[in-house]
């Protein structure tokens, strides 16, 4: 009783500063996106500047789980928080002065900081839910999932306002001083607060174990990989593109309508399990929802694509059609959150997030430069094929995803 509760004073002081951290690091993308738009850069140079912090997402999630079973989750949290307050500070010392490429080389090595400790905190605190939540309870598990991963959307898009806000009140340098000495306080007190070890696993893992996972855990995160690059083929460059230069929206009008959608996606995402049906063993319906919100979803931009090309009204088809995505690719992100935890045991918690998220960066990275690539040849119409044909290959490696047989039932 009394590790349990130690366990769930843990899991909510890691919790308390992941959305810290997530304030910092929607605000930091908007503050990026505007400071440097101001400045001239066009749509692929601002796309390149995350090249970077997204890359690291990989390296960081497949060495990150590697370092948090052996050494505990409280480290790799530290580590996390650490990163993003140096990554804010090196970005506050940009000098309008430098040439274009030294500006360029130095956001992006800023942004690979920022992506590294993106990572790490984010892996510390899904990992940490394994560990509270008891074998057995699936439906705990799926709701405390679908709640911190919506709730971390959610105060993501709140960051984009905050972003907003912070550069025209503050400037771009005092901004980000700001943030950093609000995430120090947060690193502070998780330092503080934070007693005992978790999540270190009892068996050492070795490197070379790291890409040989059960077929489960491989078959969610090449889903996982499909499904996040087609959210970040249209996210990244295309939407936003087509909404500035061909139905003429401000700067502001743009990101509003992607902290809209952030927002909105988290709190759906912190709905889902009403609309899953759980199944006494805790994955035979929660897989067929996996399987079910993946086709709806490859249906929605292909519908949508069509739509456009035909000539409906662009503003509202892309409101609407991006809104049913949202729904449809919360419902879906969120069952697969839950899934990485039901296929592994608390013992291998850290190496097996890790490199499920591995799998989630390498999708962003991969839909980051494919909606340059889409954009250019095709337009915002090739973008959401891209996107569609993306889900289809989710959808289909989704259906050889395991369920437990008559022998192995999972209580719920």
């Amino acid at each position: 009783m009394e590790k349990a509760g130690s366990d769930l004073r843990n899991y909510a002081i890691v919790t308390a500063a992941y959305w810290g951290f997530t304030l910092t690091d929607g605000a930091l993308r908007m503050l990026v996106l505007l400071h440097f738009h101001t400045l001239g850069y066009t749509p692929f140079q601002l796309a390149f500047l995350f090249v970077l912090y997204e890359f690291f997402g990989i390296v960081t999630n497949l060495l990150g789980g590697w370092i948090g079973s052996r050494l505990g989750l409280k480290v790799t949290l530290f580590a996390g928080l650490a990163l993003q307050v140096a990554a804010l500070v090196m970005l506050s010392a940009v000098d309008p002065g430098w040439t274009m490429a030294l500006s360029v080389a130095w956001v992006v090595a800023a942004q690979g900081l920022a992506g590294i400790a993106k990572d790490l905190t984010k892996m510390s605190s899904k990992s940490a839910i394994k560990l509270v939540v008891p074998d057995g309870l699936g439906s705990t598990l799926f709701r405390w999932v679908a709640l911190l991963t919506g709730s971390k959307n959610a105060l993501k898009g709140v960051g984009f306002f905050l972003g907003g806000l912070l550069l025209a009140a503050l400037g771009f340098a005092y901004a980000l001083w700001a943030m950093a000495g609000a995430l120090a306080l947060v690193l502070l007190a998780s330092v503080t607060l934070l007693k005992g070890d978790f999540g270190r696993s009892k068996a050492k893992v070795k490197f070379t174990q790291l890409l040989s996972k059960t077929p489960a855990v491989n078959l969610l995160a090449a889903a996982r990989f499909f499904l996040f690059g087609a959210r970040d083929v249209w996210f990244v460059v295309g939407v936003p593109v087509f909404l500035a230069e061909r139905l003429g929206w401000g700067f502001a009008e743009v990101g509003g309508f992607l902290a809209a959608w952030v927002i909105g996606y988290g709190a759906v995402q912190a709905a889902a399990p009403a609309f899953v049906r759980r199944s006494t063993d805790g994955l035979t319906g929660e897989v067929r929802a996996a399987r079910l919100w993946a086709l709806i979803l490859a249906v929605i931009p292909a519908g949508l694509a069509g739509a456009l090309a035909a000539g409906a009204d662009p503003g509202v088809s892309i409101i609407v059609g991006l809104g049913l995505f949202g729904v449809a690719f919360a419902v879906n992100s969120s069952v697969h959150s839950y899934l990485i935890l039901a296929y592994t045991d608390a013992d291998t918690v850290a190496v097996n997030v890790g490199f499920y998220y591995m799998a989630n960066a390498g999708g962003r990275l991969a839909g980051s430069l494919l909606s340059g690539l889409s954009y250019q040849a095709a337009g915002v119409v090739g973008c959401l094929a891209v996107a569609a044909a993306l889900v289809a290959a989710s959808f289909l490696l989704a259906l050889f995803l395991p369920t437990p047989n008559a022998e192995r039932r999972l209580p719920a």
